[in-house]
């Protein structure tokens, strides 16, 4: 809850517009929602900068979309990832403007737009294979209100594709770099430019890939400097990192 909200709200009670009790409840929800099977964290926009993101994968149905009803009610944009068509058509059901990504496997409810910073963020993928889990991180940095150009299938088995759009890259402040198999791109791109390079391996990959450990360890053992490396498959933690970078003043 924001001073001012705070504000707002000891008002209501000195003039009499809400009872004692019920400004207590509203302040011990500022913190969480209990909602039985899941606890809805409302104190995270306040202190790490964007709302509480919802993993759908291990859910309900039901599940999601009884989170979903809930974080309606209040004023931060909603987004959930892991998302099946399933769970998107149970949450239109009560929320008409929900959007679904289908190869981002996303559902985003935007309630308010959020101002975009004058940098914009690169995600850069070694093909095609690498497209969920790369749209996965640009649809997370596009709702945290960052511009996104979008570089696609440029792996270093065809390596002229990566210098045809090179200087977009370097464009970037924050550059992304999806890939699965051998993971190599993310080394490439980052002795190629002057920003920072977050690597997201993915499980994209025959037998020796291990399901992207290949690639992880490929990324994490990268000689090229300023590689920054996150989880296997994990494009949301890709994109709330850039965003952050993105943000810095």
């Amino acid at each position: 809850m924001s001073k001012d909200d705070l504000k707002t709200l000891l008002r209501q009670v000195q003039e009499g517009g809400l009872e004692i009790d019920g400004a207590v409840d509203r302040i011990r929800e500022t913190f969480f929602k209990d909602l039985g099977f899941a606890k809805i964290d409302n104190d995270r926009p306040l202190r790490a900068g964007y709302p509480e993101v919802i993993f759908c994968a291990g859910k309900t149905t039901a599940q999601v979309r009884d989170i979903i009803a809930y974080m309606l009610t209040r004023d931060t944009n909603i987004l959930a990832t892991r998302a099946t068509r399933e769970m998107f058509e149970a949450v239109s059901e009560i929320c008409g403007n929900a959007r679904f990504h289908e190869i981002a496997r996303t559902i985003i409810v935007e309630k308010k737009t959020i101002e975009s910073p004058e940098g914009f963020i690169a995600v850069v993928t070694a093909g095609t294979s690498d497209l969920p889990v790369a749209e996965e991180a640009a649809v997370t940095a596009e709702l945290l209100g960052n511009t996104v150009e979008r570089v696609f299938d440029v792996g270093v088995a065809g390596i002229h594709r990566l210098f045809d759009k090179i200087e977009i890259i370097r464009s970037a402040r924050v550059v992304i770099v999806v890939a699965g198999m051998e993971g190599a791109l993310a080394s490439v791109v980052g002795g190629l430019v002057d920003k920072p390079v977050i690597a997201v391996p993915t499980s994209v990959g025959y037998g020796a890939s291990f399901g992207g450990l290949a690639a992880l360890l490929a990324m994490l053992n990268s000689c090229a400097g300023g590689v920054a490396v996150v989880n296997i498959d994990n494009g949301f933690g890709a994109g709330c990192m850039a965003s952050t970078i993105n943000r810095l003043k």
